[in-house]
Parts: structure tokens; C-alpha cells; sequence
């Protein structure tokens, strides 16, 4: 083995609970483990990003992993931590969302299959699609008493709450399904290790229990810590909703912003756990920040890390360029390199104007820009007055009242800057 991989997530704080004889059982050659993916998006979330972290430390310490798209349990949903049951998908969708999945987790995991350990992706609609109802009952089900399916935390907590709903037949046999998942895993692939979450340990154990029982064979659990933020507020959400790994669904500038106005507390842990910088490289950047807290180095260098590894290098130059640009620090061309995602992304809630496209082709005074055209000023007086003091600027750049906006000003073809001194900015999209 190349490294320890317990001892390794160990302290990055990503090691919540094992079972005994897990690290030895490591040590002793490569093992294969795996990890479920709910497959309900096209997209991971940053919320999945601790799973897929582990595996990647897990085939670095020289192991082989296996990622699970739950394409028969996302049909059910899983009721840990969840207060009601899920929508079902189709199979077609879930097809479109396995194929994104495994695109997103390239990125991560090497799936080279020259590599004795390299990753595996595996669907478990594709072992259970053919399973009856009557074949289950028998070879799994009778395996396991419900006494020892209603002492699991996730349904204790479900049959406990105050949901009238309570919990459906199809919810409670998630963990049977998951638990089966487990004893195919180990008898076709000697998979000998599940990783998930805290709340995932019930369903785990199911697992290594039904191998126990059906297999005659010893299988692991470890879990990581269900990841917090320090004021309490949930990790990876915002008010807009999750922050996806999709650049469709969370721009990079976005998903830069997240992680660099995390908390100091924050960034301390995160920059463990979603950073593959060496234990040395963390404790001297901690040490730094605490010198210098204002410089907020810590908070960069998390930003800088994580949208490289699911972006791109070039994805976070734009997402500096578009974080500047709220600073005063960007210059025209700068603007106008912008996307328009990344663009409205920066600007949303800022008064907009919209004005006809041929306005803009036959040049538009700044009078008409500011006053007439826009109402971003009271009065054509007033807008003559700021421009006289020389607090009007097109796209970050000062101008006169001679000033003429013609297309060349537009940024992705329709958006045009203008601010009034430091504090007010308005948006005016040609149409």
C-alpha cells in the first residue's frame, strides 16, 4: 500500500465511525469498497463531494473503489434523515443521469481499466431489475428480523416524528435493498468495504450483516462525519439551492464565491477534506491565517483548489476576473470576456433598464442612457449634472456627455455597465 488510507482520513477529520479491524484488514493487500451515489440529479452536489473524496483517497492509498449509482434504491429513496418519502424516477432518466454521474466522477476517480485498481462504476438497478418480489422474500428477507430493521436509527427516527405521513413498506425495505447491494458487491467483486455517512451506518451494517448470514464472509463499514458549518446553517446550500458540480447549474463563479466567503472555522476544516494538499502544506497555511487573518488566505487557497479539481484552471482565472470586477479592479475587456451566465450571476438584483437593440446600433447618447431611455436618473438635468462631475462610467470606464454607446460597448452581445460614483450600478440589456 502506497499509504494508510484510515490514518490519512483520519487527519483530515473525514473518519466518523469504523468497524473494529478495519485498518488492519487494509493494510493487508488491496481491498475494493464502495460508495452509493443517489442518482435523483444529472449533477453531484457539493454535499457528494465528501463520498467521492474518500474514494479518491482510497485508490491513492493503492486500493480499488467502486461508485454506486442507486439506480433501483432511487427508485425507493432512502428515509435516513429524510422527513418524507421521495419522488420515483423513470428509467430513462435515471440512464441520463448515471451517464452525467460518471462523466462528473472522471474527473476524480481513475477508471482505467489497465490499472488493477482502477474505478469501477456500477448500477444496482442492473442486479435488481430482474429480482421478483417472491425471490427476495426468500433469499434475503427471511435473513434479517424486523426487529433488528426497526432498531436502526433512520427508522426509529421516521416512525418517531411527528410526519403524519409515517413511512411506507417500499421506504422500510431500502435498508434490505441497500444491505443486498453489499452482498453482491463482495461476491462478485471481494468488495469488503462500504463508506458513506454517518447516517448511512444502519444501513451499512445491514450489509455486513446479510454477508455474514448469507455469505459466511466478514465485510466493513466506516463512515464519515455528516459535514456542518459553523453557524449551524446547512453545508452546500445557499438561498438559491444546492451548489452543484455542474457548471450549468452552479456557474464556477458562483461556486468560486461559496467556498471563498466561507468562515474562517470553516475554512480550516473544509480545506482538509476537499483538498488533496498534504497535512505540512494545511498546517503552515492555518498558521499564515492566523497571522494575517485579513488577507483571507486560507478562504483562497480552498476556493482556488476545489474549483481547479471540479472546474478547470481556466474556469477559476474567470471566476478571480468576475470576482474583480465587483471590486473596481477589472478593466472593459475584462467585462466583456465574461459569459453571460457568469455575468448575470455577478449583477443579479441590480436595477436593470431594457432598451430595443437599434438604439444601440444607431449609438445612444448618455443622456438617453442614463435618463430618457432608462429612468436610472430622476432628470435629464441630473443626468447632465453627474456627467459634468465626472461620476459616470460605461463598463468600469469614465465618460463624457459626448460619449456615444454604440454595439462595441455590449458584454455577451446585450449587457451594458454603467455606474453613477462607487455605490450605484445599473444594467441596461439591449433587446
Amino acid at each position: 500500500m502506497t499509504k494508510n488510507f484510515v490514518q490519512e482520513i483520519t487527519w483530515r477529520g473525514m473518519l466518523h465511525d469504523t468497524m473494529p479491524g478495519t485498518e488492519e484488514h487494509l493494510q493487508e493487500k488491496m481491498r475494493a469498497a464502495y460508495v452509493g451515489i443517489d442518482p435523483t440529479a444529472d449533477s453531484l452536489h457539493i454535499g457528494h463531494l465528501v463520498g467521492v473524496m474518500m474514494l479518491r483517497h482510497f485508490q491513492l492509498a493503492g486500493h480499488k473503489p467502486f461508485a454506486l449509482i442507486g439506480g433501483a434504491t432511487g427508485m425507493i429513496g432512502d428515509p435516513s434523515g429524510k422527513s418524507k418519502e421521495r419522488n420515483l424516477l423513470d428509467e430513462e432518466t435515471l440512464a441520463h443521469n448515471q451517464a452525467a454521474l460518471k462523466s462528473q466522477l472522471e474527473r476524480f476517480l481513475d477508471f482505467s481499466k489497465d490499472e488493477a485498481n482502477g474505478a469501477v462504476l456500477v448500477n444496482n438497478y442492473d442486479w435488481m431489475k430482474d429480482f421478483s418480489f417472491l425471490e427476495f422474500a426468500r433469499d434475503v428477507g427471511k435473513h434479517i428480523t424486523v426487529n433488528y430493521m426497526m432498531a436502526k436509527d433512520s427508522v426509529k427516527k421516521r416512525l418517531s416524528s411527528e410526519s403524519k405521513e409515517g413511512m411506507s413498506f417500499t421506504e422500510f425495505t431500502y435498508q434490505l435493498l441497500q444491505g443486498y447491494d453489499f452482498l453482491h458487491l463482495y461476491n462478485q467483486h471481494e468488495c469488503t468495504l462500504q463508506m458513506g455517512g454517518s447516517d448511512q451506518w444502519g444501513n451499512i451494517t445491514t450489509g455486513t450483516e446479510l454477508i455474514r448470514r448469507i455469505g459466511n464472509g466478514k465485510g466493513y463499514a466506516l463512515t464519515c462525519p455528516l459535514i456542518t458549518k459553523a453557524d449551524g446553517t446547512k453545508f452546500g446550500k445557499t438561498e438559491g439551492g444546492n451548489i452543484w458540480l455542474d457548471a450549468e447549474r452552479t456557474s464556477p463563479y458562483k461556486f468560486y464565491q461559496y467556498w471563498l466567503n466561507t468562515s474562517d472555522d470553516d475554512a480550516a476544516k473544509y480545506i482538509k477534506i476537499f483538498t488533496f494538499l498534504t497535512q505540512e502544506e494545511i498546517e503552515n497555511l492555518i498558521k499564515e491565517h492566523h497571522e494575517e487573518p485579513h488577507l483571507r488566505q486560507l478562504q483562497k487557497k480552498l476556493a482556488e483548489e476545489v474549483t481547479t479539481m471540479v472546474h478547470s484552471k481556466e474556469d477559476l482565472e474567470n471566476a478571480i476576473k468576475a470576482s474583480n470586477v465587483l471590486f473596481g479592479k477589472s478593466t472593459a475587456d475584462d467585462l466583456k470576456a465574461l459569459n453571460e451566465k457568469t455575468f448575470l450571476d455577478i449583477f443579479e438584483g441590480v436595477p436593470q433598464a431594457e432598451i430595443k437593440h437599434s438604439l444601440i446600433e444607431n449609438g445612444m447618447d448618455m443622456i438617453a442612457a442614463l435618463a430618457a431611455e432608462t429612468n436610472f436618473l430622476k432628470s435629464n438635468g441630473e443626468a447632465r449634472r453627474a456627467l459634468k462631475e465626472n461620476s459616470i462610467s460605461v463598463n468600469k470606464e469614465k465618460v463624457k456627455e459626448d460619449y456615444t454607446i454604440t454595439e462595441k460597448d455590449l458584454i455577451s452581445g446585450k449587457y451594458i455597465i454603467i455606474n453613477k460614483g462607487k455605490k450605484n450600478t445599473y444594467i441596461i440589456k439591449a433587446i
